[in-house]
């Protein structure tokens, strides 16, 4: 272990906020887990991403290190659960958006208020023209266009979890931004959006 005799003692040390032990258990480890992580999601920019947040939750909640065991298999077990709380929060984003589609295109062909849907329609293209140009583009792409998640990367030359944090994101303002400018849009927007 180099410097430090053992694991406990470094576990010890990073458990107290030893910064130098810190890093030495990253650097030791670090390699391992990307190869770990990588090969599960075949996505170098997650598995940056995970490796950055794990790491970082590791050194946050450090004081509850020393009732650990064993270095390697904590870190390890750490990265397993980031890895599948990731997997849970994108298969929750998928079925949002495959509701938000879905009811929309049923609100749009059910409707029997002409100006409700319009009213509707021209508050969500207001909210959509005030994203950001990407974002703006990423949400027409795929609700307008219906382009899957992977052709929208393609088209645009950027990562399918860019893709997704873009459109999301996109979603979120899109829903708050209908449901602040006007009580009956909100209401119908609540119904089939929730």
């Amino acid at each position: 272990m180099g410097q430090f005799n053992s694991d406990d003692e470094l576990i010890r040390l990073i458990s107290k906020g030893d910064r130098e032990a810190f890093a030495h258990a990253y650097r030791t480890h670090i390699e391992n887990l990307h190869g770990f992580i990588f090969s599960i999601c075949y996505d170098k920019e997650l598995t940056e991403e995970i490796l950055q947040n794990l790491f970082l939750k590791i050194w946050e909640n450090r004081a509850e290190m020393e009732h650990i065991l064993a270095l390697k298999p904590y870190l390890f077990k750490c990265a397993k659960n980031q890895l599948l709380n990731h997997f849970k929060r994108e298969k929750v984003r998928e079925n949002a958006l495959k509701i938000i589609t879905d009811r929309s295109e049923l609100f749009k062909n059910t409707t029997e208020d002409g100006f409700a849907y319009k009213e509707y329609y021209a508050l969500a293209m207001d909210a959509i023209n005030l994203l950001p140009e990407k974002r703006k583009m990423i949400f027409k792409l795929r609700l307008h266009d219906e382009q899957s998640l992977d052709e929208i990367a393609g088209h645009l030359k950027i990562s399918k979890s860019v893709v997704k944090k873009q459109l999301y994101s996109g979603i979120s303002f899109v829903r708050k931004y209908l449901l602040k400018n006007g009580e009956i849009v909100a209401l119908v927007f609540s119904t089939f959006f929730s």
